[in-house]
């Protein structure tokens, strides 16, 4: 069950198939041979598969849509009449009046008012998901074989897009359509349909673009980048000489939890075997050395490079988990012990290779800083913040001397001059409890253009011309899911002492794409003073401005439909520019660096308060972001009337964000 499908061969001592005809089960399944796999390899599913309702099934579960089966292969395993058991009905309810149902609805209607609706929703959700799947793969068969660091990202960003969309149309169809239901698993099969995907081809040791530390939040995104191509299976595998079964080697394991690992060690895994736990319709039994735990065993023989991807709970979403790549790894040992079921387990000992940038060892400390906050080497004050924060954020230098940054006060949101002219009239919603996905009737809602602008986790669903959140007139509960703004950040922060940047902000917490980073708080001014009177010039490094030029780049899902791509636009709508100076009061937003290949992005958010709409500067991560990796945005580039009028050296700071694609000076 841990095998997977790419590779497999038929072992030599296999039953013949032909035999399954003189069994008389209580239901009969008709498996589906495509004749070409291009789908993930789900293994280990339960007899009507790994899809819920209203999920397309794909290989190894049926061909490509439109592809026809290997000739007479079906044919020699079943009789004709063979259906799959979603085929079979139960036999229709005798009528009140002695007829049967199909006779007595040819005069009468379908059904009530409700069922029609349910029906059309159901078309209507049909039509959004196929238009959802009008996207170029944009992916060359070279490129889907091997990958790149560039390529990597790209296809993660995309699965992320689609994933969260679907997401978000799951949250406002919940009551009446399960066609969205499990996003990820949905978004998976898009993008395999699509041939979205790169480094598919099987190999030993390190997957080109994939880097040691990179962090993943579902399986399906192991999948399309090549790292672990088993969905469910602990154990990846491939066979050192073709069509050779007893040849295979481990080439890649997750450890996770499911089983009695030892996993503390940061250079040393004690992994367990697979198969033998006991589930709803069976006793735990002894491990076989088959399969899996008979690749891991070839591999302690040949002493091959094997992937270790370890797996966590997610600090912010408890119900979820975060997984890291650990880098290489060999097996130097096996034994087999008895297991907490009292059934013999198989254990592998994987050593880490060593001069590999660390991985599960930095997750280590931070485990041990939550701990004991003054554990933390270089910390300066454990809370930067005085409180002002519903979570801390620390203050370290692990560099030189300096005690700090220069003086300012800390304070959560921006400050608006009563004249400002961004300041105009709103009104909040009606909504009494909390808003909800799909709500017509909620003017918040209406706001954003009738979609929820983020999905149920508090993930930012796509990036829009200006999100309105509830405000201060709203009736809805402080907690309602349209504030994520007002509510703060949830990951724990660090301000930190850079080696050639000054202080810079990074994350004890790993942070998904699309999470809230922060508010760019300060003091709204009218417009940037000349250079010679001082605090507010283009000499001071804590300035936003809505009005430079930003670098353009694609977060949202796109289709090809005009349509589509029109409801979901990238181009920011400010009424007019706003500048925000965060030198003498701010918060941790002024802490972050310029990047020309920036990690997180910024998007307006609009809110009421007292009656009056304003304007603030929101953060959100633009991919998944490891533990202790710098947040940078783009500072954005003067516009041409600008440099026009003014010195174009003045205000040009060099650049050393050592990104491959650096413009090599920011302002």
């Amino acid at each position: 069950m841990e095998g997977g499908v790419a590779g497999n061969s038929v072992p030599p001592n296999s039953f013949d198939k032909s035999k399954v005809l003189d069994v008389k089960p209580l239901r009969s399944l008709l498996p589906v041979f495509p004749e070409a796999p291009n789908g993930p390899p789900f293994v280990c599913a339960p007899p009507n598969g790994p899809f819920p309702t209203g999920f397309s099934p794909f290989f190894p579960f049926s061909g490509p849509q439109g592809s026809s089966l290997t000739p007479g292969l079906n044919q020699n395993l079943f009789n004709s009449t063979a259906m799959p058991i979603r085929s079979f009905r139960a036999e229709p309810p005798p009528a009140s009046n002695g007829e049967n149902v199909q006779s007595s609805n040819k005069r009468k209607s379908v059904g009530p008012s409700s069922v029609k609706k349910k029906v059309k929703r159901s078309n209507d959700s049909e039509l959004a998901l196929a238009a959802l799947t009008n996207f170029k793969p944009g992916i060359s068969a070279a490129e889907k074989d091997d990958g790149n660091r560039e390529l990597v990202e790209n296809v993660l960003m995309r699965f992320e897009a689609l994933r969260r969309k679907l997401s978000q149309m799951e949250d406002a169809k919940e009551s009446h359509s399960d066609i969205f239901k499990r996003a990820n698993l949905k978004a998976g099969n898009i993008m395999f349909t699509k041939g979205v995907r790169t480094n598919g081809k099987k190999r030993i040791g390190a997957v080109p673009g994939v880097e040691i530390g990179d962090i993943f939040f579902f399986r399906m995104e192991l999948i399309l980048i090549g790292l672990h191509s088993q969905s469910m299976a602990g154990i990846d595998f491939m066979p050192m000489k073709a069509d050779i079964e007893g040849e295979r080697v481990a080439i890649s394991i997750v450890s996770s939890g499911g089983y009695e690992d030892n996993a503390e060690d940061p250079d040393v895994l004690v992994y367990t075997g697979q198969g033998g736990t006991a589930s709803a319709d069976k006793e735990a039994s002894d491990q076989k050395l088959v399969r899996g735990n008979l690749a891991l065993e070839r591999s302690l023989h040949r002493a091959n490079e094997v992937r270790v991807i370890r797996g966590f709970k997610d600090a912010t979403h408890q119900t979820s988990k975060v997984y890291v790549y650990d880098g290489l790894y060999k097996v130097q040992e096996s034994w087999m012990e008895k297991g907490k079921t009292g059934c013999n387990m198989f254990k592998y000992k994987l050593v880490r290779l060593p001069g590999q940038t660390g991985a599960f060892s930095t997750w280590k400390s931070i485990r041990k800083w939550k701990e004991d906050p003054s554990s933390r080497d270089g910390l300066i004050l454990p809370d930067l913040t005085s409180g002002a924060e519903s979570i801390p954020v620390s203050l370290v230098n692990e560099v030189d001397d300096e005690k700090g940054p220069a003086y300012f006060t800390y304070v959560s949101t921006v400050k608006y001059p009563k004249s400002f002219k961004l300041v105009q009239p709103s009104y909040g919603c009606n909504c009494r409890d909390a808003c909800q996905a799909g709500n017509s009737n909620c003017s918040c809602i209406q706001k954003n253009g009738g979609d929820f602008p983020y999905i149920t986790t508090g993930i930012l669903a796509c990036r829009m011309p200006v999100i309105f959140e509830c405000g201060s007139s709203c009736p809805c509960f402080r907690n309602c899911k349209n504030r994520v703004l007002q509510t703060g950040f949830k990951v724990h922060f660090e301000v930190f002492k850079t080696r050639d940047k000054g202080w810079g902000l990074r994350s004890w917490d790993p942070i998904r794409a699309g999470t809230f980073i922060c508010e760019y708080a300060g003091e709204v001014i009218e417009k940037i003073k000349e250079k010679a009177d001082g605090d507010d010039g283009e000499n001071n490094d804590y300035v936003f401005n809505t009005n430079r030029v930003y670098e353009s780049f694609k977060w949202n899902h796109e289709t090809e439909s005009a349509e589509e791509r029109s409801d979901t636009s990238e181009k920011f709508d400010i009424p007019s520019p706003l500048i925000i100076s965060s030198k003498n009061s701010g918060n941790i937003a002024r802490f972050m660096n310029h990047s020309c290949s920036p990690n997180v992005f910024w998007q307006p958010i609009m809110y009421e308060h007292n009656n009056e709409a304003f304007l603030h500067i929101a953060f959100f991560a633009k991919k998944h972001i490891p533990p202790m990796t710098e947040l940078t945005y783009d500072y954005g580039i003067l516009r041409s009337d600008e440099t026009e009028s003014n010195n174009m050296e003045h205000g040009k700071k060099k650049c050393l964000c050592g990104s491959p694609k650096c413009r090599g000076y920011f302002y």
